[in-house]
């Protein structure tokens, strides 16, 4: 009888650690050694509590990472994350790289970073390019999962990396979507972040049941609606597509695109040229060369993305709404997200408040921006702007929410009475309209123009 309980206690143990393991999976973790890992960088400590890995914040040390020995490419990978203290910051690293020249010769590690914030930014699940790129996707791109963490406690994390697309959850929430051609393989790392208050110090940050797979890879169901941060130039990823998003510029071509108060595009003035739709320089006149293009299709509620370049100095904008009824001379009207270079255009200086800046409503509202945020001229920015079915609208800049509003409300009407619009009718109200870029004379270029139909 005792044999028989023995022999059937092993088969149920067996059983549960199969199940706990799955089929395919490594562990990474054995919950008692640091058999495969290795400190790098700074002297944050790490130790081993209770089957998990603890690391603990120190003063006058750069950010400290726990390295795996081997390099990953295409995995999924499942761990388990606490943090004890809401002002701590910490992350996950996979795909990353460590250089020993970085830093003065002190060595950095950069890469792709799964963030992990207990703050009340709520960003955990974004994704950094630590020492690099800075934010890919800030989670503020995705609201719906900003609750999804819960500081002091166990929280499951997952990371598929299978080609370019990169994605998370949070506690099997979904968070984060990228599409991105920069790394493809590297080593995973926990992190313990740098400190600059002495009440910092001695924070716990806890990882356990780290898993990984390798191989027969297939991705997990990704809820509809999340916004897809694709730096594949001009590009869709599949789930995009079925998601309802198209594109407004294929990267080649003016299909789409006519002339504002034309029916034909622009025979001067704009270029298509190694993927890119650039309005060129002329006086700094404001539709004085090729003039506005605005699309041949019209739109009510959407969820509009778009990059742009400009080059110093240089004005344009992206106007929604525009209904080419004014048959005004200069610029079409139209509810404008600002394209500017806020330190040398004098632009910025006017309106009210500041309410002419770049990722602005333009004279209507200021962006709320932070200058970390801004990619200077000669960099590609991200513009987003999202028409919901409400009226309810928000303009971002690089993923942060910088503008918002409801079209058509008491507030809204009563910032247009003191603005330059007040002199057409219930501006910004239409029911639909085209979207323009717009010619105001200096070279400003486009790409990864999409949208996506909201109901």
């Amino acid at each position: 009888m005792k044999k028989l309980s023995c022999a059937l206690l092993a088969i149920i143990l067996t059983t549960v650690v199969t199940a706990q393991t799955g089929k395919g999976w490594t562990n990474l973790f054995d919950g008692k050694t640091f058999n495969g890992w290795k400190k790098i960088t700074g002297t944050a400590e790490y130790k081993i509590e209770d089957g998990a890995i603890v690391g603990i914040t120190v003063p006058n040390s750069p950010n400290t990472f726990l390295v795996t020995e081997k390099e990953y490419g295409d995995f999924i990978l499942e761990l388990e994350v606490k943090i004890e203290d809401t002002t701590s910051n910490s992350g996950i690293q996979f795909r990353s790289h460590y250089n020993s020249q970085l830093n003065n010769g002190k060595g950095r590690v950069y890469g792709y970073q799964f963030e992990l914030d207990p703050s009340t930014r709520r960003w955990t699940g974004g994704i950094y390019d630590e020492a690099r790129r800075d934010w890919l996707y800030p989670l503020s791109l995705n609201p719906g999962a900003q609750d999804a963490f819960k500081p002091g406690e166990f929280n499951k994390v997952r990371i598929e990396c299978i080609g370019n697309n990169i994605r998370t959850w949070v506690n099997d929430k979904p968070a984060a979507y990228v599409v991105d051609t920069v790394d493809k393989s590297g080593f995973i790392a926990l992190q313990v972040h740098s400190i600059n208050k002495a009440e910092l110090e001695g924070k716990k940050i806890h990882w356990r049941n780290i898993r990984i797979k390798t191989g027969d890879l297939k991705p997990a169901a990704f809820a509809k609606g999340v916004y897809v941060a694709n730096y594949i130039p001009n590009n869709l990823a599949p789930y995009e597509k079925s998601d309802g998003w198209k594109l407004l510029f294929d990267g080649k071509t003016s299909n789409g695109w006519v002339g504002a108060y034309k029916t034909t595009f622009p025979a001067k003035g704009w270029e298509i040229k190694d993927g890119t739709l650039t309005v060129q320089s002329s006086t700094g006149g404001e539709s004085t060369n090729g003039g506005d293009i605005v699309t041949k299709d019209q739109y009510s509620a959407f969820d509009l993305s778009f990059d742009f370049k400009i080059t110093p100095g240089a004005n344009s904008g992206v106007k929604y709404f525009v209904t080419l009824s004014e048959k005004n001379s200069g610029s079409a009207i139209g509810l404008e997200y600002q394209v500017l270079d806020d330190t040398l255009h004098p632009d910025a200086k006017l309106g009210r408040e500041g309410n002419r800046t770049l990722g602005s409503l333009y004279d209507l509202i200021k962006a709320d921006k932070q200058k970390r945020f801004i990619r200077q001229p000669g960099q590609w920015n991200t513009g987003r702007v999202v028409v919901y079915p409400n009226n309810h609208v928000v303009h971002y800049l690089n993923g942060v929410k910088v503008v918002e509003y409801d079209r058509g409300s008491p507030a809204f009407k009563e910032l247009v009475a003191i603005s330059k619009y007040k002199v057409w009718k219930n501006f910004g109200e239409a029911p639909k309209g085209h979207i323009l870029l717009q010619d105001h004379g200096n070279e400003v270029s486009f790409r990864s123009i999409k949208i996506k139909a909201l109901k």
